[in-house]
C-alpha cells in the first residue's frame, strides 16, 4: 500500500491536469446555470467566443489550477488515509480489497475534508467565470468588478465578510459528500470488474472506470450544483435567497423543475474525459512514486 503522502502528491498533479482539460466546459456550464441570456449550450459557446474570444473560456482558471489541484490532493490523500484506517481497524489482511461500504465511507470522508478549502476557491472561480465583459474592454480602460482571483477574494471579504467566502457551502456539502462516496465506489467496482484477479488494472480499465465514475457522480450532483452556483452569485448585486431551500423553491417557481438539471449535459460530457485522465494520471504517478 502506498503512503498517504504519495497519494496527496499524485492527487495534486492529477487534479491540475484534469482541471485544465475541463475548465472551458465548466465555464459554459456555470454561465448556463446562473445567467438567463442563453438559448442553450451552442448559443453560450458562440456568444462567449464572439464577445470574449478564446480567453473567455478560461476565466477564473489561474486560481483553481493550484488551489483546486490542492483540493484534489486532499480528496485522494484523505480517501487513502480513511481506507487505510478502516482496513486496519477491521484487521484485514494487507492484500484483501476493501469492502464497498468502506470505499463509500472513505469517499464521503474525503468530500468533507476538501470542503474547507474548496468552498472559497469554488466561489471565486464561479464569480470570475460569470464576468462576461469582452476582453477588448481592457483596451478601452473599462474594468470588470473583479480584476483577478486575489482581488475577488479581497472584495468578497470587504463587502460580505468571512461568511461571504463560504456562501453556498451548505449546498456544496449536500452536493459533494455523497457524490464523492459514489465517485470512488463506482471507480473501484468498475476497475475490479474489468481487471483479472491478481492483475494490475490496465490503461483502458482505468480510463473507463474513472470516466464513468465522474459522469455518474455529476449526474447525481447536478441539481445541487445549480443551487450552489446560484447561492454563490447571490450577494454580487443584493441577496435574493435565504438559503438552500429558498433558492430551490424560488428557482423552480420561476423556471420550472427543469432548472435543477441545467448544465447536466455539459457536466456529464465534461466529466468523462476529465476524470478518465485524472485517474489515469493518478494511478500512473502512484506506480512511479511508490
Amino acid at each position: 500500500k502506498t503512503m498517504p503522502l504519495v497519494e496527496f502528491v499524485a492527487g495534486w498533479i492529477s487534479g491540475g491536469v484534469g482541471l485544465v482539460i475541463g475548465h472551458p466546459m465548466d465555464t459554459i456550464k456555470v454561465r448556463l446555470q446562473t445567467q438567463s441570456g442563453y438559448k442553450g449550450i451552442l448559443d453560450c459557446v458562440l456568444k462567449t467566443y464572439k464577445h470574449e474570444k478564446i480567453l473567455g473560456f478560461f476565466k477564473g482558471m489561474s486560481f483553481p489550477v493550484l488551489s483546486i489541484a490542492f483540493c484534489n490532493s486532499l480528496v485522494f490523500g484523505s480517501y487513502s488515509s480513511a481506507l487505510l484506517y478502516l482496513n486496519q481497524s477491521e484487521q484485514r489482511e494487507g492484500r484483501a480489497p476493501p469492502s464497498n461500504a468502506d470505499v463509500f465511507i472513505a469517499g464521503c470522508f474525503s468530500g468533507i475534508v476538501q470542503l474547507l478549502v474548496s468552498a472559497p476557491v469554488d466561489l471565486v472561480k464561479v464569480r470570475l467565470q460569470n464576468q462576461t465583459h469582452p476582453y477588448k474592454y481592457k483596451l478601452r480602460g473599462a474594468q470588470p468588478k473583479y480584476k483577478g482571483p486575489l482581488h475577488c477574494m479581497v472584495s468578497i471579504l470587504r463587502e460580505e465578510g468571512l461568511p461571504g467566502l463560504y456562501r453556498g457551502v451548505s449546498a456544496l456539502w449536500i452536493r459533494d459528500v455523497p457524490a464523492y462516496g459514489q465517485y470512488f465506489l463506482t471507480y473501484e467496482v468498475l476497475r475490479r470488474w474489468m481487471t483479472g484477479e491478481g492483475q494490475e488494472p490496465g490503461t483502458v480499465a482505468v480510463l473507463i472506470a474513472g470516466g464513468s465514475a465522474g459522469t455518474l457522480s455529476w449526474v447525481m450532483a447536478t441539481p445541487m450544483d445549480v443551487i450552489k452556483a446560484r447561492l454563490q452569485m447571490d450577494g454580487v448585486e443584493g441577496v435574493k435567497y435565504r438559503g438552500v431551500t429558498s433558492c430551490i423553491i424560488t428557482s423552480i417557481k420561476q423556471e420550472g423543475v427543469q432548472v435543477l438539471f441545467k448544465g447536466l449535459l455539459l457536466n456529464s460530457t465534461r466529466a468523462f474525459p476529465v476524470n478518465a485522465v485524472t485517474f489515469l494520471t493518478y494511478e500512473s504517478l502512484l506506480k512511479i512514486m511508490d
